[in-house]
């Protein structure tokens, strides 16, 4: 069974940080190329960081320079590193596979970012 923990959001003002995590198990994660996707109130679910099988690394324009993905095969999880935060940046996020198709979603952490 597949399943997908998201972990390490909370609620930080702006220009803090914070380490998110994403748990997975039932599947092969070191052959998965993952992303982390996010999803503020009344918006589509966007995806913000994605990494490789291999540790490729790219962003969305609105998060880089601030935000960094990495993965830990020995322990099948998913980070990512939030630094400069801005208000912008609430929403629910979710890891995932960086293309479709897609594991079940997970429930997600809730990252909320006052001014």
């Amino acid at each position: 069974q597949v399943q997908m923990v998201e972990s390490g959001g909370g609620l930080v003002q702006a220009g803090g940080s914070l380490r998110l995590s994403c748990a997975t198990s039932g599947i092969i994660f070191s052959i998965n190329g993952m992303g982390w996707y996010r999803q503020a109130p009344g918006k589509q679910r966007e995806l913000v960081a994605s990494i490789t099988s291999g540790g490729s690394t790219d962003c969305a324009d609105s998060v880089k320079g601030r935000f960094t993905i990495s993965r830990d095969n020995a322990k099948n999880t998913l980070y990512l590193q939030m630094n400069s935060l801005k208000p912008e940046d609430t929403a629910v996020y979710y890891c995932n596979r960086r293309r479709p198709p897609y594991y079940g979603w997970g429930q997600g952490t809730q990252v909320t970012v006052s001014s």
